[in-house]
């Protein structure tokens, strides 16, 4: 018998106990979360809340989010950052929406600093969920950040009309700085997915 590739598609049944436990009713946990920081982390906190909606607005119930952002200087928790790792904020969370009650994705977490001379503060994400053969790769910009977001090489590549889909507005409706990051997988407001 031939060894057929797994699918990349892992929010299904495949492994579902192991990335998003919770979400499928398994009594584990999960090695990430939403949880990015802790109350010692530097930097200013903030929630980065939001849902994954289909083609026709509705909620997707079971998607799975991965986030990875620098710390509040700017430093990846990764050996290939020149400037030194933050050993204490890994900057990477994930958690699945059907943890919540609304379906919604929530990370507790600090804003990000500036990467690059440039670029704006940005967090990087990656959803899965039914009916994506693959990942898809975006970002999340912080509406307050319209100098820096003005200047990001990587914003700036995307068409004007779009870039919207990319900017996070805040709202501190839960008593810490909120961004609203809906991801609208197919339709009129489809967010901008990159090609990695």
């Amino acid at each position: 018998m031939a060894l057929k590739q797994t699918p990349s598609q892992t929010v299904g049944p495949f492994f579902a106990y192991g990335l998003t436990p919770e979400q499928y009713g398994y009594d584990l946990t999960s090695i990430a979360d939403g949880a990015v920081r802790d109350d010692s982390t530097e930097g200013t906190h903030i929630r980065i809340e939001g849902r994954v909606l289909d083609g026709q607005g509705d909620v997707v119930s079971d998607a799975m989010i991965e986030i990875w952002q620098a710390d509040a200087q700017g430093r990846y928790a990764h050996p290939g950052d020149p400037r030194g790792s933050n050993a204490d904020f890994t900057g990477f969370g994930r958690q699945g929406t059907g943890t919540d009650p609304q379906n919604r994705f929530r990370f507790d977490t600090v804003k990000p600093g500036i990467t690059a001379e440039g670029s704006a503060p940005h967090v990087s994400l990656i959803v899965f969920a039914r009916g994506l053969p693959s990942h898809a790769y975006t970002r999340i910009y912080f509406a307050d950040e319209a100098a820096a977001n003005a200047t990001d090489p990587v914003l700036s590549q995307v068409p004007a009309e779009r870039r919207e889909t990319l900017i996070a507005p805040r709202t501190d409706a839960s008593g810490v700085p909120t961004y609203r990051f809906d991801i609208h997988l197919q339709g009129d407001a489809e967010t901008v997915f990159f090609d990695v």
